[in-house]
């Protein structure tokens, strides 16, 4: 019957059941797995709790050795289902019992009516003994025994095939333990039933605690829930990302149906699959996101650590091809120190393409815009600095004319000797420089403005000089610094030739939008000096315009660079410094930046790093200033 052995060992396992329901209740919120465990536990109980009522019971009190099977039946014959719906919901990731999952109770909760109301219709007993060798089964017993085996069994080989399956040591240990949990009380009923042998009542329920110890190591212990292999996948099929899950020998373990429509179906990746066999000659060749795909894992694999890469898929559809944009991330999965897998995430970036492309084009189309308001004031100036050296140019024109007339008369005067017609000639010379200069002049100022008319797209990258910037500035300016009373210092080390890499234009753009800004607001303090300061250190080069205006207002300075404001009311449309800004950004990568000037007034400054720039300890002979 049952040892004081066994009496111990259920006593024991009585205690830590019961110790182990106080603790599930008290948990706010349990998984299915969880619940089915507790029931596991609860079944187990029932079974062994008639075991100990029947160490204390005599054998020949077959009436309650009768009531003892009786309630032992529920903890047997639940226990099998049980164990198969643990096994199915780790397998397919299921939060809530199935009708499937249901429906393996209705057979066991059968056998258990059949059981209690035996002595009416004897088809579980014909003949009840507490000796094994005189009990005579009814015709039901093959029914429940089937019932029993069955859930013993599916479950052990639904296991068994999922790890075989993935050959992943993500899911061995829990595989591995579930597997050998069905295996023991397997192999005890049925020696317990086809055997001969003498086999104590204990042996099938010693061999049921195998189960509930091993299913609660893989459940608490190694934490089963946290890797559940197609959990939440019905979650995970919804968002709009792919994610594929490979073992470390390069075998699809899984992923959603994302990935199936943009990968799977083209190239023929499949569960339980290698990548490497879907790769085809013509994938290398045209290096193709399979490819690209088996590349990133090699390199995640030998750097350990996360490989991120863009990715173009084109695919058909109903209004022709559309091609998409993904960012993949390859992602090892690392367990106890070792690369047990990967997984790899495309996300989907087609959509923020195509935003920051409209928001580029919209940028552009604003600096088109800024740059010609700009053009268009400078255009009154312009005329009055090319009118200048063109008036000039002409008054040279008649006063060589009227030395040229002088030498013609001059001719047939016997007067005028050799040292008048050398006088007469250097006249005429110093008329051609001057007409040489008014013509650099001219041709400065077009050079300048020809730079600045240029398209907005449009990126010549060169090599130029901080004196280039100036000195172009300097004559686009002219007329605007004239008219506002302003007159333009520099200062900067001229033992120094700072050169720079990138669009002269765009920086020559930059500098007269703040030169101009400045000039407008120096003309409300009556005009005066705007510095223009160059100075630098190990990180950048800064650019800095001072100037002694009003300065600018605290609810214009909190959004200075970040969005378009103005201080100039009416006169202004935010656009200038905002644009500067992300021309700077864009071009140099530098930052603009602003401060007050202790004198009164605003400091508006550009910082541009010292790897596009070059300092050399040529000496030059530079001007201080311009007027």
């Amino acid at each position: 019957m049952v040892s004081n052995l066994s009496m111990v060992i259920f006593i024991c396992a009585l205690a830590a059941i019961i110790a182990f329901v106080i603790w599930s209740v008290r948990s706010k919120r349990m998984h299915l797995l969880h619940r089915l465990y507790l029931c596991l536990a609860v079944c187990y109980a029932i079974w062994i709790i008639p075991l100990i009522g029947i160490r204390f019971t005599s054998p020949d009190n077959k009436a309650m050795m009768f009531f003892w099977d009786c309630l032992m039946q529920p903890g047997g014959v639940l226990s099998p289902p049980i164990y198969l719906c643990i096994a199915i919901v780790f397998i397919y990731g299921y939060e809530k019992m199935t009708r499937g999952l249901k429906a393996l109770f209705i057979v066991p909760i059968l056998t258990i009516l059949i059981s209690w109301t035996n002595p009416l219709h004897h088809l579980q007993y014909q003949v009840f003994s507490t000796i094994r060798s005189e009990i005579v089964f009814g015709p039901y017993v093959i029914v429940g025994g089937i019932c029993s085996y069955t859930c013993l069994m599916a479950a052990v080989i639904v296991v068994v095939r999922f790890a075989l399956k993935n050959r992943s040591v993500l899911y061995l240990k829990q595989s591995l333990l579930l597997a050998v949990s069905g295996l023991c009380p397997l192999v005890v009923s049925i020696i317990a039933t086809f055997s001969r042998m003498e086999i104590p009542i204990t042996a099938t329920p010693m061999s049921f605690m195998i189960p509930l110890i091993l299913n609660g190591i893989a459940i608490y212990q190694l934490h089963l829930l946290d890797i559940r292999p197609i959990a939440n996948r019905h979650i995970l099929d919804w968002i709009s990302d792919g994610y594929l899950v490979v073992s470390d020998k390069g075998l699809v373990i899984s992923f959603n149906k994302r990935f199936a429509s943009l990968f799977a179906s083209e190239y023929g990746v499949a569960e339980n699959r290698y990548l490497s066999d879907c790769v085809k000659e013509e994938d290398i060749s045209k290096k193709t996101a399979i490819y690209n795909m088996i590349t990133a894992i090699e390199a995640s694999r030998e750097a350990n650590s996360t490989i991120s890469y863009e990715q173009a898929v084109t695919s058909q559809e109903e209004d022709g091809v559309q091609k998409s944009y993904y960012v993949t991330d390859v992602s090892p999965l690392v367990l106890n120190d070792k690369i047990a897998g990967f997984v790899v995430l495309f996300k989907d970036v087609t959509q923020l393409k195509k935003s920051m492309r409209q928001l580029q084009d919209s940028q552009e189309r604003m600096m088109e815009q800024e740059r010609l308001a700009f053009l268009g004031q400078m255009i009154g100036g312009l005329a009055h600095n090319l009118k200048t050296p063109i008036m000039g140019i002409s008054g040279c024109i008649s006063a060589v004319e009227a030395l040229v007339d002088e030498c013609e008369e001059s001719l047939t005067d016997s007067r005028v000797t050799e040292d008048d017609y050398q006088e007469i000639y250097g006249e005429m010379r110093d008329w051609f420089q001057k007409m040489k200069e008014s013509s650099a002049y001219m041709s400065d100022i077009i050079t300048a403005i020809k730079g600045q008319a240029a398209n907005v797209n449009t990126f010549e990258d060169s090599t130029f000089t901080i004196d280039e910037v100036l000195k172009r500035s300097m004559l686009l300016m002219r007329h605007e610094l004239l008219s506002g009373g302003c007159r333009l210092v520099t200062e900067y080390d001229q033992t120094k030739e700072i050169t720079l890499r990138g669009d002269i234009n765009n920086l020559i753009q930059v500098l007269d939008n703040l030169l101009s800004n400045a000039i407008y607001a120096q003309k409300q303090a009556g005009g005066g000096d705007i510095t223009v300061k160059i100075d630098y250190d190990e990180e950048s080069l800064r650019i800095s315009v001072k100037d002694r205006g009003p300065g600018v207002s605290p609810n214009v300075k909190d959004r200075l660079f970040k969005a378009m404001v103005t201080s100039k009311g009416t006169m202004g449309t935010g656009l200038g410094l905002y644009i500067s800004s992300a021309v700077v950004r864009g071009k140099f990568g530098g930052t603009m930046w602003y401060e007050d000037n202790p004198e009164g007034g605003a400091v508006f400054g550009i910082s541009i790093p010292r790897s596009l720039v070059h300092i050399s300890n040529t000496v030059k002979k530079r001007e201080g200033g311009a007027n």
